[in-house]
């Protein structure tokens, strides 16, 4: 990767993105007692990931960076739960789960290795 001059500039915002786009997709399957209830969980957990990334990025001090990756990092784990709850709820079939699962793992490594380049560089 190049030199950052934005977040749009990072694969793990873009990545955070895909999810997004699948997860939206998801929550229109949901049953109409659950569109607002965890349909809107799930869908404020994943723009959480991508927005903490570029609020993070966007911010004047690596440790503020490494701060907003950091609640990213928790909020794809939310994201990775209520796809499990789903399908174990029967919302959701394991095949239309499996991609953003993948991603969700994806994005954990990502920003695994973005917060571990940040605390070196902060060193």
């Amino acid at each position: 990767m190049g030199v950052v001059r934005s977040y749009e500039d990072l694969d793990v915002w873009h990545v955070s993105m895909d999810l997004a786009e699948l997860v939206y997709i998801l929550t229109r399957r949901l049953p109409p007692e659950e569109k607002f209830a965890l349909g809107d969980q799930m869908r404020r957990a994943v723009v959480s990931i991508s927005s903490n990334i570029a609020e993070g990025q966007s911010r004047a001090s690596t440790k503020e960076y490494i701060h907003f990756s950091y609640i990213a990092k928790g909020s794809n784990a939310e994201i990775y739960t209520q796809l499990l709850l789903g399908v174990r709820l029967g919302y959701f079939t394991d095949e239309q789960v499996k991609e953003p699962i993948e991603l969700c793992g994806r994005i954990q490594r990502m920003l695994n290795s973005l917060i571990t380049s940040l605390k070196n560089k902060d060193k």
